[in-house]
């Protein structure tokens, strides 16, 4: 289970809505053609494509803002695009993503693209179309300006370095002075070897490679890379160093400590644009609070998922929440949602390709009656949602004696149970209002109960939901073992 798993669980459903994160760097556009080979080329001992499929992504600067709005983050960018037909690809993308792009400069230069060839799931073939020019002084100044800018505006900045000429030592300086000024972390994905480009920066984060070539020592050796990338620290005012190490893991070198954290095992696809998901979970989470060790497990995580997935593809929330939630994975509190709460974490499940299955309940003294109920719930999908009443709702629908156990007890109970995935309550007297805000995929009721005398049943069947009746237990039930209790006494 990962540290601080409640703090991480508030940030991906809302906390994360409310920061505002800004990446100044390299933007770039991905193309990707995809195809069938079948033949060789007469022309040349070159294989034949036969064109199948085309689509565009963000790529560079881009990407790492594309993973901050996937995580749900409020993102600014800032960097140079052409005027083209590839800047007008790229900027419906930041569209779409409710990217601001308020800083980012046009420029006379071309708007930087790669094209990836793919037959069979390998890549053939890449053509970049960029320019080896400088971009102009005044348009140099006019990112400059706008970057500073919006770096006391935002709570983290992102340095996204592809060495394509956006990020130059002026504005690197310029943008950490102001971070700094602001209070605010500054996070570097360097493309030189040489580190002083970003120094004062709260973290910079080099793969194995790159910090081979920063320190001189050879990539074979990682435990001297690692202790040579610890003299960089102090050298360059950072407050600490952020290793990606592919399969290994990542390590966090502070002057005088360090914290490693394993990869996450998962099927490996394509590493393109692991590094963009992990700079930008780190920023989120210095954002919102998280200490870096707990940020570097979730980018870990992170990480993960989207090296399972073909090209560059971002990380979504819904992926992570759908990780961090199993039920044999969560404490009983982080179980227990208000309405905001459970409805964005059904929504994330959903998205994954959750099942939602729904029932409810007074569950005043629990007996084994309940806990077949439950049981019999799991076998319809893969995660448990259970409306509990509220105390009001009980002492109405049961009298004034009733609940025996209060709801805040009840809802703990409930939720310790492996079955149940997560606990709402509800005042009303039936869950009417709460089905239709969570829309089940299954809806299940115990007892003496038929499809249509269940509430809610038209709704669920409405939008193509099931209703299922499970038997009860015979002779178990709060009412009778208040009944024993109270014969016991008399």
């Amino acid at each position: 289970m990962l540290p601080e798993l409640h703090s991480i669980l508030n940030l991906l459903e809302g906390g994360f809505g409310q920061l505002k994160v800004l990446v100044v760097g390299d933007i770039m556009l991905d193309r990707y053609i995809h195809g069938e080979v079948e033949r060789i080329s007469p022309e040349a001992p070159v294989p034949v494509i036969r064109h199948a499929q085309r689509y565009e992504r963000a790529g560079g600067a881009a990407n790492v803002a594309m993973n901050l709005a996937g995580l749900g983050c409020q993102t600014f960018l800032a960097g140079f695009w052409g005027s083209d037909a590839e800047q007008g690809e790229l900027a419906g993308i930041m569209e779409r993503a409710k990217i601001d792009t308020v800083g980012v400069v046009s420029s006379s230069l071309p708007t930087i693209s790669k094209t990836r060839i793919i037959g069979r799931m390998q890549q053939l073939l890449r053509l970049d179309i960029e320019s080896r020019d400088n971009p102009p002084a005044v348009e140099a100044q006019r990112l400059l300006e706008r970057a500073t800018e919006l770096a006391g505006k935002v709570h983290a900045v992102i340095l996204s370095d592809y060495a394509k000429g956006a990020l130059s030592e002026a504005l690197c300086a310029a943008v950490i002075r102001a971070a700094r000024r602001a209070g605010i972390p500054i996070l570097a994905d360097p493309k030189t070897p040489d580190f002083s480009k970003y120094s004062g920066a709260t973290t910079v984060c080099p793969n194995l490679g790159e910090l081979s070539l920063a320190t001189g020592v050879s990539s074979h050796h990682t435990e001297a890379i690692l202790a040579a990338g610890q003299a960089l620290v102090a050298e360059h005012d950072f407050q600490f160093l952020t290793v990606t190490m592919s399969e290994k893991g990542i390590s966090v070198l502070r002057r005088d400590s360090s914290y490693h954290s394993p990869a996450r095992a998962r099927e490996v696809f394509d590493v393109s644009g692991a590094g963009d998901t992990v700079i930008a979970t780190l920023a989120a989470s210095l954002a919102g609070g998280l200490k870096i060790e707990t940020a570097v497990e979730l980018a870990n995580l992170a990480a993960g998922v989207v090296v399972g997935k073909v090209g560059t593809v971002p990380i979504a929330q819904h992926e992570l929440i759908a990780l961090l939630t199993p039920s044999s994975g969560l404490s009983a509190g982080e179980k227990i949602l208000d309405m905001e709460r459970i409805q964005k974490r059904v929504a994330e499940w959903r998205a994954s390709g959750e099942t939602i299955v729904f029932t409810n309940g007074c569950f005043d003294l629990l007996h084994v009656g309940h806990i077949t109920l439950l049981e019999d719930c799991r076998r319809f999908g893969t995660k448990l949602v259970l409306g509990l009443n509220a105390d009001s709702s009980v002492c109405r629908l049961k009298g004034p004696t009733r609940p025996i156990v209060g709801e805040r007890e009840r809802a703990r109970v409930m939720a310790a149970l492996a079955a149940v995935d997560a606990v709402v309550l509800f005042e009303e007297d039936t869950p009417l209002e709460l089905i239709r805000a969570l829309k089940p995929n299954v809806l299940v009721k115990g007892g003496d109960y038929n499809v249509e005398t269940v509430v809610g049943h038209e709704d669920v069947l409405g939008y193509g939901g099931r209703v299922e009746i499970v038997p009860t237990v015979e002779g178990f039930s709060t009412t009778n073992i208040v009944k024993k209790l109270t014969a016991n006494l008399a």
